[in-house]
């Protein structure tokens, strides 16, 4: 079910693509199958991926992290020295 979710997403090539919790009901090799799909895909695109994520191995793959608590923005991580921005 997750992968035709996904294929359904990716067909019309979306600049942005949201992803609520991706590997959520997975186990570990399905779910790392998502991620690659997701962000080579992003990537060979230039797309951009929102991605909401318990998931710190998938977070971890990310340009920039958002952490939230209790509905409030914690702190932001960048993992590159040029993360994109959405809308340039």
């Amino acid at each position: 079910q997750q992968r035709v979710a996904l294929a359904r997403a990716l067909v019309t090539r979306p600049d942005i693509l949201f992803a609520d919790e991706p590997t959520g009901n997975l186990d570990a090799r399905s779910g790392q199958q998502v991620l690659d799909i997701l962000f080579e895909l992003c990537g060979a695109e230039q797309g951009t991926l929102v991605m909401v994520t318990h998931n710190d191995a998938a977070a971890a793959r990310a340009d920039r992290v958002l952490c939230l608590s209790q509905g409030r923005l914690q702190r932001v991580d960048t993992t590159t020295p040029e993360a994109p921005r959405v809308g340039g």
